[in-house]
């Protein structure tokens, strides 16, 4: 996400630091580049230029003239103007006599199907029962596609063949009603474009059932055309909140940086993979950071608190102080790492240098190292990952061809705990505490 403005901005950023005092021309000289920066990540060009504008005149006045650190100053004035361009979060309503429905809109592509099947995935984990809506018969793969989902997260579907979506939606909520349901998700048609039958369809459905929340679903990864799209909607029916669907895979970032300042619709949510628990609520100064290279250390913290067991994360703290840390341990932890989410997106959340030295590292070679590691201590007995000593070169052998490496990747893995055990047992004779997890 960001990659390619990320680096970019970092190295202009690189730059101003260079400098002491900082003149008209080198503030002049930054934001030209930081101008091309945001252009090239295909953020519109109105967004650009009011961007760049309010940047420099704060940079040129009396808050970085008299600052310790101008070049710093800059930078936090970019990171300002950053999170009041990407506008302000807003969650979604659920206010109202239930079951409250959602209604998601969206052409064809955009991932409204997998968005409605995200949304409901986060609004059950807050205690919510939630019902998802098939109001799309139009598409047969589209109503499979939400049954499989589902299925998958145990939630019902509700389906009618040959019924008009508006009095389908219209059954879904007196069902929901009755079974106490609290919310409803309708999964709409799409269209290939913008036309008048799909907004008389929209505005009938929007009728019919008086949903809370219409939430637009636009591809990030198609930039500007994202925007045209909400723009075309917003013009339409009366959409009250955005879902940014594929931005991990947007290098770019142009979509999300321009649609709300362009729109006035605000972004509720952003799908960042295809597992049902990747969808991040809006947080524009988390946002802003990740832009800017400063990492998200609170997105960090919170999948390291869904993924790790603290018990579990306790008792092997206990065990490493006491010189009892295993190879077995040591898969555990690669197993919590994982269940965090892509390398790839965990790299991109670490903050200041961290981040810099990470993105230097391909997620593809990270993700394949891991793999590597967990299927070498898979390979080993019982004996083996609780007491290393014992293997001797015919034992690294049968690892070595058991998990499809080669005898110096087994090697490199026993020296790699070996010297993680002697770091803890200095700390531990320096009396130091608060040893952080090895992969956490």
């Amino acid at each position: 996400m960001f990659e390619n403005l990320t680096n970019r901005l970092e190295g202009i950023f690189k730059q101003l630091r260079r400098h002491g005092k900082l003149s008209e021309k080198d503030v002049d000289d930054a934001m030209r580049e930081v101008r091309l920066a945001l252009l090239e990540a295909d953020v519109n060009y109105g967004v650009v230029k009011d961007f760049v504008s309010r940047v420099r005149e704060r940079s040129i006045g009396s808050e970085v003239s008299r600052a310790l650190n101008p070049a710093q100053q800059v930078i936090k004035i970019v990171n300002e103007e950053m999170i009041a361009t990407l506008g302000e979060p807003e969650r979604l309503n659920l206010t109202g006599v239930r079951p409250r429905a959602i209604m998601l809109v969206g052409l064809q592509g955009s991932g409204k199907t997998t968005a409605a099947g995200k949304i409901a995935n986060l609004l059950r984990s807050q205690g919510e029962r939630v019902m998802l809506v098939a109001a799309d018969p139009y598409r047969p793969a589209a109503v499979r596609q939400l049954e499989t989902l589902g299925e998958k997260l145990n939630i019902p579907v509700h389906f009618e063949d040959k019924v008009s979506p508006p009095v389908l939606a219209a059954r879904a909520r007196e069902i929901a009603e009755k079974g106490g349901y609290t919310v409803i998700i309708l999964d709409t048609a799409g269209r290939s474009q913008l036309d008048q039958a799909l907004m008389d369809e929209l505005h009938a459905i929007q009728k019919k059932i008086n949903p809370v929340e219409i939430l637009l679903v636009v591809d990030a990864m198609i930039g500007q055309e994202a925007v045209n799209i909400a723009k075309g909607f917003r013009e339409t029916t009366s959409i009250t909140g955005l879902v940014l669907t594929k931005m991990d895979g947007d290098a770019r970032g142009g979509a999300a940086i321009s649609i709300r300042s362009v729109t006035g619709v605000p972004i509720k949510f952003l799908g960042v993979g295809e597992a049902m628990d990747a969808l991040e609520a809006y947080d524009p100064g988390r946002l802003s950071s990740r832009i800017l290279g400063m990492g998200d250390v609170i997105g960090l913290i919170e999948k390291a608190e869904l993924a790790f067991d603290q018990e579990t994360a306790q008792a092997q703290a206990e065990r490493l102080m006491a010189g009892e840390f295993t190879l077995q341990d040591f898969a555990d932890q690669l197993r919590q790492v994982r269940k965090m989410g892509p390398i790839g997106q965990i790299m991109e959340m670490l903050p200041g240098g961290m981040g810099q030295m990470a993105r230097q590292i391909s997620p593809q070679d990270a993700e394949n190292q891991m793999k590597k590691t967990e299927a070498i201590i898979n390979s080993m007995t019982k004996q083996e990952k609780y007491k290393p000593d014992v293997l001797n070169a015919s034992r690294r052998r049968r690892i070595a061809r058991g998990s499809g490496t080669q005898v110096q990747d087994v090697n490199r893995l026993i020296k790699q705990y070996r010297d993680a055990q002697r770091l803890f047992k200095t700390m531990k004779k320096s009396g130091k505490r608060g040893i952080p997890r090895l992969f956490g």
